[in-house]
């Protein structure tokens, strides 16, 4: 978190056109780009390869998918713990490169098997890289936006975090062209190379923004450079101690059950309507980019005025609304239109709305809760939610029930998660209040 803030720094005409889009304060101006550009560079990799897991979720078959779902969660308790220990051992200079050099290596082990793989095997291969892609989503993703949690205030990220999500959203639309394009003369195997090498780039602004953290006053040399300790399973116990990190799980939960909802709609749709290899993936890639559009004009635009304007209670739960109306859009008409309209608009304000508002959470709870506990939510908690998700819609398909029943059966959840999202708004600005008090009375 911002210990305290650089002394009169000059307002240059970068700054200047930087406040005209978002409310930054002069000394903010680095650490804001900086992080942005990290952002860039991990959302790029991984919207690389985004198509073409959806492309093997459709390969895989509908019927597999809770299988895939399984493998997703089991991946991700494996990985939790080892996270969790290098947080405890490791300064956070070390354990972020750490986390996402374990990551590179794994597309480059991945690219080999594929291209050496039998042809019976590629299916297989497949449904593995489907799960593994789920969990190396999760944890690079919450790195970043555990980084961003210790670094920045309560208040800062209420101004800052929408903007810093362009970054993400622009990287996004990168990856996605770059898969649009190249998926069906490239091939996506090559693509992984691609993925990998994104990546070490944004591992390099991972190490350029922590000394800048320690060189500016946006941090102490001991947040960056000595471990935080405690036990390997402090951050379960935290989440499941605290009413507040409580209610961020079922907010969470609730998500990733509709959201497995919607998947299943999709994969259904998709697989009746395209029979021509590599076509899935330039049309999920093609949503991708429509996507990040529609993402970083909310965040330019909308975030941080919506937080300002009406709370972020408020911001947490449009994305519900969305969702109720979408289940029941594709309820009502199960076509690659709709499809393609209700996940352009709820990934859209996914990405621009509601995940700068969620992450904002993050800022008033204990340094170590950031990474730990909020590791733990983001992973282990979001794929149980899939888990749940999955297996309860392969429960329908086996009772013979169809998709629309399956959608209409998923709104009333959509609703109880648009209530959770009021609740942790207004549960966040109570907690906020004395923490930007302390910090206001800091730089008096």
């Amino acid at each position: 978190m911002v210990h305290k803030e650089t002394r009169n720094p000059s307002t240059g005409p970068l700054t200047t056109l930087l406040q005209k889009v978002v409310e930054v304060r002069p000394e903010e101006v680095t650490l804001l780009l900086l992080s942005g550009a990290y952002f860039f560079f991990v959302l790029a990799s991984y919207y690389v390869i985004r198509p073409i897991r959806d492309e093997m979720a459709v390969v895989g078959g509908v019927e597999n998918l809770a299988w895939m779902f399984t493998a997703t969660l089991a991946g991700t308790l494996l990985v939790h713990p080892l996270f969790t220990w290098a947080v405890s051992r490791f300064p956070r200079k070390r354990f972020i490169p750490i986390a996402y050099r374990f990551f590179i290596a794994n597309l480059i082990i991945f690219f080999l098997s594929m291209r050496m793989a039998p042809d019976g095997a590629y299916v297989w291969i497949g449904r593995v890289f489907f799960s593994w892609t789920s969990v190396f989503n999760l944890f690079v993703v919450s790195v970043f936006w555990a980084f961003m949690a210790d670094i920045f205030r309560s208040d800062q990220g209420k101004r800052l975090f929408g903007f810093i999500g362009i970054g993400g959203t622009l990287g996004g639309i990168l990856g996605a062209t770059l898969t649009a394009g190249l998926a069906e003369t490239l091939g996506p195997v090559n693509l992984l190379l691609v993925s990998a090498a994104l990546l070490e780039v944004a591992l390099r602004l991972v190490r350029t923004l922590g000394r800048r953290v320690t060189l500016t006053g946006f941090g102490s040399r001991k947040d960056e450079e000595e471990a935080m300790g405690g036990g390997i399973l402090s951050g379960i116990q935290d989440a499941f101690r605290s009413p507040y990190l409580l209610g961020i799980i079922a907010f969470m939960f609730l998500f990733t059950v509709t959201s497995t909802a919607i998947y299943y709609q999709q994969t259904d749709i998709v697989g009746r309507s395209f029979e021509t290899p590599g076509a899935p993936a330039a049309f999920f890639a093609r949503i991708d980019l429509f996507v990040n559009v529609l993402a970083v004009f909310t965040q330019a635009l909308l975030t941080g005025r919506i937080i300002k304007w009406f709370g972020l209670g408020v911001a947490l739960a449009i994305l519900p609304l969305v969702t109720i109306i979408g289940l029941l859009a594709l309820g009502v008409s199960p076509t690659l239109g709709i499809l393609f309209a209700v996940q352009v608009l709820r990934r859209g304000w996914n990405y621009g709305l509601m995940k700068p508002a969620l992450e904002t959470l993050y800022t008033v709870v204990p340094r170590e809760e950031k990474y730990k506990a909020k590791n733990f939510i983001d992973t282990t908690v979001y794929r149980t939610g899939d888990q749940m998700g999955a297996w309860s819609n392969r429960g329908f398909m086996a009772l013979g029930m169809s998709f629309t029943a399956m959608a209409f059966i998923t709104a009333p959840l959509a609703a109880i998660w648009l209530a959770t999202g009021l609740v942790l708004g207004a549960a966040q600005r109570r907690r906020a209040k004395p923490l930007n008090q302390l910090s206001a009375t800091a730089r008096s």
